[in-house]
């Protein structure tokens, strides 16, 4: 019922032209909802890949609890605020970034994911990333916390193996299994 509330108050706030208010209240709620079948799963790692390679901070925290908490490496983050800061200082470093996630398990409302991705950086250094995370949601289906470890490798840039613009990967485009990593 509180779902059904949440969407008519979209459709209200819309229709007085608050956009940021719309945007605002649609981050309370993010299908696909938990529990994930496999295919809802999928379904949710493709929207976070999408999200992540457009490289706005704000737009990707809004999947997430106000109250989110992640580990990054070494590094521990706490709420919204804190993500879009983490993500500016991310994608200011790594240059021409480009995703790719992979469903690896779940479990009610827990996702593993595999994921790569490559940039360059200032100099021109290309290098890829290898990573995994563990993430879990809360019933509206933001992520309430993640966690990543990540591994990075220097590359040529003769050794890239994603190519496509810059922004979501093309639906046609192979996944990391079809590429063979």
């Amino acid at each position: 019922m509180a779902r059904i509330r949440g969407l008519h108050f979209i459709i209200q706030s819309a229709s007085f032209g608050s956009f940021e208010m719309e945007e605002e209240r649609m981050s309370e709620i993010r299908p696909p909802l938990p529990p994930f079948t496999y295919e809802t799963a999928v379904e949710k790692v493709r929207k976070a890949e999408d999200a992540w390679n457009t490289r706005d901070p704000h737009k990707v925290s809004l999947a997430y609890t106000v109250d989110s908490r992640w580990r990054n490496r070494s590094e521990f983050v706490s709420g919204r605020e804190e993500i879009v800061a983490f993500l500016t200082r991310k994608w200011a470093r790594e240059l021409q970034y480009r995703l790719i996630k992979e469903l690896w398990g779940l479990h009610e409302n827990r996702i593993a994911v595999r994921f790569q991705y490559e940039c360059c950086d200032a100099d021109g250094q290309w290098w890829r990333s290898y990573g995994n995370e563990q993430w879990e949601f809360d019933e509206n289906g933001l992520m309430r916390r993640r966690e990543a470890s990540i591994n990075d490798v220097r590359i040529a840039e003769q050794e890239r193996r994603f190519h496509w613009e810059l922004g979501p990967r093309p639906a046609g485009h192979p996944g990391l299994t079809e590429l063979g990593m």
